[in-house]
């Protein structure tokens, strides 16, 4: 038998690693490695849920390799136990969109957690002076196998046009993921219309943020009717940016501001269905103070008014 090329070696080096890395972090015993009853692909696929507001089963499907037969039983087990729930497209009754319960909400950051922790146990064991050796090695394995690395993100102040794209996605975006109608686009047209006619740039700003030259999210601050108060308005991040903390990276930027300019609090307003962004503002230190039902854009919301404390930090 002569001797290995460099592609044989590498085949037998990633398949030791598989041996290897399968033993360390039990995957093969991935239910009993985090106490669930829920498989590898099953906490993938809640993981996925958790991360997007509405997801299409075909995207499921897609994204994560898996057959549709596999994808249906899973989310009929996950119905029968009350994790999610699953509609038709309001513009296009041919795809379904599938969201997660509050329920499954709980399970998913349980699961999160729990992976955390046993990768932290893991780590736990190396020597400190490994560290960086070892987040060398996997962020060079990564960058061999995902390709170029994805463009960095960049925040930026207003420029000529922005405003507009700011009301424009706004309007589309909404329309599309919830159905609200065109007053919605009117009422952001009036804010953004407010900023660019006569903002205090010393005490308001607003942010876009950019992937290659592209605007891709957006967010202001502003005060509010109390000179010591700031409000945070108009975050949005485009679905193909998700994933990519950008919204977090909007949200610190303005409570940076707002604390920098003297403002002694930040507030927000928004609505409960907007999952994903309420785990931002719950992740910067937002505290929900108020609830309220409404009829608005076409559709029955319950309002929401948050608040971040800025003494004393």
């Amino acid at each position: 038998m002569g001797v290995k090329d460099g592609f044989d070696s590498a085949v037998d080096e990633i398949r030791a690693f598989n041996r290897m890395y399968t033993r360390l972090i039990g995957v093969l015993d991935y239910p009993g490695q985090l106490n669930t009853p829920y498989s590898l692909s099953e906490a993938r696929i809640l993981y996925e849920l958790a991360h997007r507001e509405r997801t299409h089963v075909s995207w499921l499907r897609t994204e994560l390799g898996l057959t549709a037969a596999y994808v249906s039983r899973t989310l009929g087990r996950f119905e029968e136990r009350g994790l999610i729930t699953r509609e038709r497209h309001h513009r296009d009754a041919r795809y379904q969109e599938v969201l997660l319960t509050d329920a499954g909400r709980a399970v998913a950051e349980e699961l999160e957690q729990r992976s955390r922790e046993a990768v932290t146990r893991l780590l736990a064991t190396l020597p400190r002076t490994e560290m960086g050796r070892l987040r060398e090695a996997l962020a060079t394995a990564r960058g061999v196998f995902d390709g170029p690395r994805e463009p960095a993100v960049r925040l930026r102040g207003l420029e000529p046009g922005d405003l507009g794209w700011i009301a424009q996605r706004h309007g589309a975006l909404y329309a599309q993921e919830f159905g609200w109608d065109a007053s919605f686009e009117a009422l952001v047209a009036r804010i953004v219309g407010d900023f660019g006619a006569g903002h205090d740039p010393v005490r308001e700003r607003a942010w876009i943020a950019e992937i290659g030259g592209r605007p891709v999210g957006s967010v202001l601050c502003v005060q509010d009717e109390a000179p010591d108060t700031a409000r945070l308005r108009l975050l949005l991040v485009e679905p193909e940016a998700r994933g990519r903390r950008i919204g977090e990276l909007l949200v610190g930027a303005c409570v940076d501001f707002a604390r920098e300019a003297g403002y002694g609090e930040l507030v927000l307003w928004t609505n409960d269905v907007l999952t994903s962004a309420r785990r931002i503002y719950q992740r910067a230190g937002f505290e929900l103070v108020a609830e309220k039902p409404h009829r608005s854009y076409g559709v029955t919301l319950v309002g929401q008014d948050w608040r971040l404390s800025l003494q004393g930090e």
